[in-house]
């Protein structure tokens, strides 16, 4: 069985980065899905919530990215998901997140931590702690995210759940005032570089391999299409630049639609 959430909470904000494929270096690991080669005006997704073990100053996290990234231009984002990050909130707790940047990381923020994301509904509050988490082996617990682009005012509307949160203004940005050309699922690690890799895990610690009850998951991924339709994402492919660390795998079904399983460990005898 599996339960949906949508949460409500009073604690604080949170923050991470994103590296795109062509930018990715380390410290940054990914294991996701993605579409591209396309024009996207929106993702949608269901993501399972675990609570990974997180070292040092690293952190983990599992989401959606709607990005805008064209040649020899500063890339675009909207993030939405769930992130471990201990060092910024002194625990050790998923928390709900969005972020979003027009410049390539260079300004925007995260949250309601700068003028840009407009919340309309309290009912869920960015930076909640969510609970319950999916256990090893049984009851899994999962969340809806939705970022679509509205035809008529060409802002970014956020939902999470069945509640429709706010909205990020198309003037925020350069090339995602008009569309997305790439729509990514998954997760990604930050890690220091101690010499070794780190032991910050991805998802619930577990390979890819393992399935249903015991990785990480992203089901029923889904793109918004010129015509403002939601339909299932095509050639989905997969990035994992550390396989051996974190790893990824796709399929179908017609329960879940296309999905992807993530995760893993970090250091382990194969990842040093």
């Amino acid at each position: 069985m599996t339960n949906q959430f949508i949460y409500s909470s009073t604690h604080p904000n949170i923050g991470w980065t994103w590296l795109n494929p062509s930018q990715q270096q380390q410290p940054y690991p990914h294991a996701v899905g993605c579409v591209t080669q396309r024009e996207f005006y929106g993702a949608k997704a269901l993501l399972n919530v675990w609570r990974p073990n997180v070292t040092g100053n690293d952190f983990s996290l599992s989401q959606i990215w709607v990005i805008a990234d064209v040649p020899n231009r500063p890339v675009n984002t909207i993030e939405v998901g769930w992130q471990v990050y201990p060092s910024l909130h002194k625990d050790s707790l998923p928390r709900l997140f969005t972020y979003w940047t027009a410049d390539g990381y260079q300004s925007g923020c995260y949250n309601l931590v700068c003028p840009g994301f407009v919340q309309t509904n309290p009912i869920v509050c960015l930076g909640a702690a969510l609970d319950p988490t999916s256990k090893y082996g049984g009851q899994q617990y999962e969340g809806a995210y939705m970022i679509w682009k509205d035809p008529k005012s060409a802002d970014w509307w956020l939902r999470v759940g069945t509640e429709v949160i706010g909205f990020w203004p198309s003037n925020l940005f350069t090339d995602l005032r008009d569309h997305a050309t790439i729509i990514e699922y998954g997760g990604e690690v930050y890690a220091e570089n101690l010499g070794t890799h780190t032991s910050t895990q991805m998802g619930s610690g577990h390979f890819q391999n393992e399935g249903y009850r015991k990785a990480a998951y992203a089901r029923k991924l889904e793109v918004v299409d010129h015509n403002n339709h939601l339909i299932g994402v095509s050639n989905l492919g997969v990035i994992a630049e550390k396989p051996n660390c974190y790893g990824v795998k796709n399929g179908y079904n017609d329960a879940w639609g296309n999905y992807i399983y993530f995760g893993g460990p970090g250091y382990n005898p194969n990842c040093l």
